[in-house]
């Protein structure tokens, strides 16, 4: 009898524990359905423009930012492949580090571009011709890059014009008819105006805006393979312009410096452990 009377006090406790296990329970369910719901009402195609790209990694978070582009770009480009002097290693770490990339363009002369870091990847980029804005790297690997960019356009040919923009990149290490190792890019590139009354007048404006995206894309390509050729070719004005003050960090000079250590000797195939990033 005693434990038939006990017994029925302690259920109501068990209950308002279950009761509120189960409150969890449907809360965080539906939380996680919400999440899914999005990534699953935004659909981003991995093939673009005959190149396929990883875009199931890419955090879900962005995948209906992306789409919005992709579906409804004002211009799409594809440049490449083209071809930049320089080993694979060297490429993607110069490729990862804006900043640095346009110090020495800057100094060596060859294209006024200027870069600041705004945390983990993302990074301000000015071309110094009328283009900036901010890029912020969504996805990589060893061949692949996906970036999301917001930034501005001044000219005297077109308005000024604000955009949204995905770029897809893909490298492909190869090697020339000397066995010099090279890396072979492609660039895929939608991008979306963010005036509503430019984005109306899209079929007037498309070729210009198309021709003014593809020139950027193809100069950004062929100012890095301009620094792989004075790599290459003049290796101690590289380092003197690296450490002119303000000197670029000392990690970054020591790569540099092992860097061209490596392309002034052509004939090694396998490079160097110091220029894995």
């Amino acid at each position: 009898m005693i434990c038939d009377v006990q017994a029925p006090l302690r259920n109501p406790l068990g209950a308002r524990a279950g009761f509120l296990s189960l409150l969890a329970a449907v809360w965080l369910s539906a939380i996680l359905y919400a999440s899914l719901a999005q990534s699953a009402t935004c659909v981003l195609p991995s093939q673009h423009a005959g190149v396929t790209f990883p875009v199931e990694q890419v955090e879900t978070r962005w995948v209906c930012p992306l789409q919005a582009i992709v579906s409804d770009y004002t211009t799409a480009n594809k440049v490449g492949p083209i071809q930049v002097q320089l080993s694979e290693p060297v490429y993607r770490y110069l490729l990862d580090r804006p900043p640095m990339t346009a110090v020495l363009i800057s100094r060596l002369a060859l294209s006024p571009y200027t870069s600041e870091a705004r945390g983990p990847g993302r990074f301000w980029c000015n071309d110094g011709e009328g283009t900036e804005g901010v890029i912020e790297l969504l996805y990589q690997d060893s061949i692949n890059r996906i970036y999301y960019v917001e930034g501005s356009h001044t000219s005297t040919l077109l308005p000024d014009i604000t955009a949204k923009a995905v770029v897809f990149l893909k490298m492909n290490p190869v090697q020339d008819e000397h066995r010099n190792d090279r890396v072979e890019t492609t660039l895929v590139a939608y991008a979306k105006l963010d005036n509503p009354l430019l984005a109306g007048l899209a079929l007037l404006i498309r070729p210009l805006v198309g021709r003014t995206v593809e020139r950027k894309l193809t100069k950004g390509v062929t100012v890095v393979n301009r620094l792989g050729q004075e790599m290459r070719q003049h290796p101690d004005r590289v380092l003197l312009k690296a450490t002119d003050p303000p000197s670029l960090p000392d990690h970054e000079v020591a790569f540099l410096k092992q860097a061209l250590e490596n392309l002034s000797h052509p004939s090694n195939e396998t490079p160097s452990k110091a220029l894995l990033p």
